[in-house]
């Protein structure tokens, strides 16, 4: 997050044609084929942005405010270029809310928070790596979020920009709602429910190497270095152990099993292992009682 801190001078209107298209992609659906109906050809193109990087509903209202006469300077009657009007709107969008500019009683001008001031915001959002398709490169362009189902796009737009100073493209929100499964006679749910966000930024953010896609050298130090620190196979030796204590307890006379090595049993390749070492005992017991059986017979005795 120490890169949300740098400031933005870049434009929306100059995004790099990576993040354009990462724009598109995550156009909604509904969105898209609305889209590819009033033009077919942008389903071979990467992008649906304009030269100065407008959406087709970003340049349908600038069209729509030209006809009106809405987008006239005040001074000359000159009419704003498209990356003028874009730049007008971004800037609206990536304000402060929850602000206003009043007068004091000396005649100077201030900037009030209107409401009650929130130091320790109460919301949590959780950064989560891109969704990224198979053969693709990861874009830097896009940062995926899990919030509460309670934040809105204004809200993360407004967190992002006052906590970490980070102006963004779009938003795009989906909630992620948990099946319900029947226990003990009631319906809990299975998961816990979030909303995704998926936000376009101005500036790239690169989110630290996984380790399936580190080299074998770095991924073999990572791994060394997880261990040292958080203790992660241990801590799953500990709660498989604990899980097994847990299972077994309340039985009567119950201990660990062990087999002919002294290992515990309480693996499946163990207790596999451990079965078809007793079938091979019994089948070998059978084969020689039978073996014993024709020789008493072929000799007279009596079978005992």
């Amino acid at each position: 997050m120490q890169a949300f801190q740098k400031p933005f001078r870049r434009l929306y209107s100059s995004l790099p044609d990576i993040a354009a298209s990462a724009r598109t992609a995550s156009t909604p659906r509904a969105v898209r084929l609305r889209r590819l109906r009033k033009r077919p050809e942008l389903s071979t193109a990467d992008s649906d942005a304009t030269v100065a990087g407008l959406t087709p509903t970003e340049f349908a209202r600038y069209r729509r405010g030209l006809a009106k006469g809405e987008l006239v300077t005040p001074d000359g009657g000159k009419e704003l270029s498209e990356a003028e009007w874009l730049k007008k709107l971004n800037d609206r969008r990536t304000r402060i809310r929850g602000t206003r500019v009043v007068k004091t009683e000396d005649g100077t001008t201030e900037t009030r928070v209107v409401g009650q001031k929130v130091y320790l915001p109460n919301v949590i959002f959780r950064m989560v790596r891109n969704f990224t398709p198979p053969g693709k490169p990861y874009n830097p362009y896009e940062a995926t979020f899990r919030v509460s189902q309670s934040i809105t796009k204004t809200d993360i737009r407004s967190y992002l920009a006052a906590v970490y100073g980070v102006q963004t493209t779009y938003i795009r929100t989906d909630n992620y709602l948990s099946p319900y499964t029947q226990i003990h006679g009631g319906w809990v749910k299975k998961r816990k429910e979030y909303k995704r966000a998926v936000v376009g930024l101005v500036d790239p953010f690169y989110y630290p190497q996984a380790i399936e896609d580190m080299p074998q050298v770095e991924r073999e130090k990572r791994q060394k270095w997880l261990e040292a620190s958080f203790f992660i196979e241990h801590l799953k030796k500990a709660r498989a152990w604990e899980l097994l204590r847990m299972t077994k307890k309340g039985s009567k006379n119950w201990h660990w099993k062990k087999g002919e090595d002294g290992h515990h049993t309480a693996r499946r390749g163990k207790i596999i292992a451990a079965v078809a070492a007793q079938r091979a005992k019994r089948e070998q017991f059978l084969l020689e009682t039978k073996e014993r059986m024709i020789q008493f017979r072929a000799t007279g005795e009596a079978v005992v």
